[in-house]
């Protein structure tokens, strides 16, 4: 815990250094952290949160993220992003982040410039420097800063110090963008991340709640299928609700719903 409560204060630390300070905020365990962490240490007049909101954000994501937000007393505004407008993105690369990042962080710079804060910050975690993350590419451009990352705080610490706050994300599972849902190569539409998200409220509403519902698109001129990817530890509820899970799939468009016998991994 010593090592922690110092990471904690390295963090704290850097929020002070770089106040007033603009966080690219969208709800999940890490964000949901450096926000509520940066409104107790720099007040509602050293911070600001902003969500990026297109159609890769599920609505239920984007409100839920707002209430924790007011609950925080934290200020947060809304702003629209068009990475789907950007045919780099659209055509969905293996570098596909790296171009939601960058028009996120654009967004950032222009509200920065417009209300006179000094720095930018983003949810990155010291775990996230094991994986490749084409988004880095994109905050190291726009020198956004990812205090996390740099006071050493692991994903686990990030809970732990969540749960401390009575944050509701302390035990959130993973929920990366809508778009992550489709194959590299796979075109990006409106279309496919509207079924993504329908097909997704659906099986939470069966009780699920570690799950992706994956948008495969085998035949150009044929209806996309769902490869659906259960918790493994949830696996067992599986035969119960099976045929309801498939067909409001089927209501949703696709038409195929084959279910992952390896489970969410």
């Amino acid at each position: 815990m010593e090592t922690l409560r110092a990471k904690q204060e390295d963090l704290r630390r850097v929020l002070r250094e770089h106040a007033p300070l603009l966080i690219a905020y969208s709800g999940g365990v890490d964000s949901a952290y450096l926000l509520a962490e940066a409104r107790r240490t720099l007040g509602r007049d050293g911070m600001l949160g902003v969500i990026a909101d297109s159609a890769s954000l599920p609505r239920k994501a984007l409100s839920e993220a707002l209430e924790l937000a007011r609950s925080l007393d934290a200020p947060v505004e809304v702003a629209a992003t068009g990475e789907l407008e950007n045919p780099d993105y659209a055509q969905n690369p293996v570098n596909r982040c790296y171009f939601c990042k960058a028009e996120l962080f654009l967004k950032l710079e222009q509200i920065a410039a417009e209300k006179a804060f000094s720095g930018l910050a983003y949810g990155e975690n010291a775990d996230d420097m094991r994986q490749v993350r084409p988004g880095r590419q994109a905050a190291t451009e726009f020198k956004v800063l990812a205090p996390l990352r740099d006071a050493g705080l692991t994903k686990e610490e990030i809970r732990t110090l969540s749960r401390e706050m009575g944050l509701p994300t302390a035990e959130a599972p993973a929920q990366p963008c809508l778009s992550s849902r489709i194959p590299h190569g796979t075109p990006v539409s409106r279309e496919a991340l509207a079924m993504v998200e329908a097909g997704e409220e659906w099986v939470r509403s069966l009780g699920f709640s570690v799950f992706r519902v994956r948008h495969l698109v085998p035949d150009p001129e044929g209806l996309p299928e769902a490869k659906v990817q259960i918790a493994v530890a949830e696996m067992s509820r599986l035969p119960q609700v099976r045929q309801p899970l498939e067909e409001g799939l089927f209501a949703v468009g696709y038409g195929r719903v084959w279910v992952d016998p390896e489970g969410y991994r």
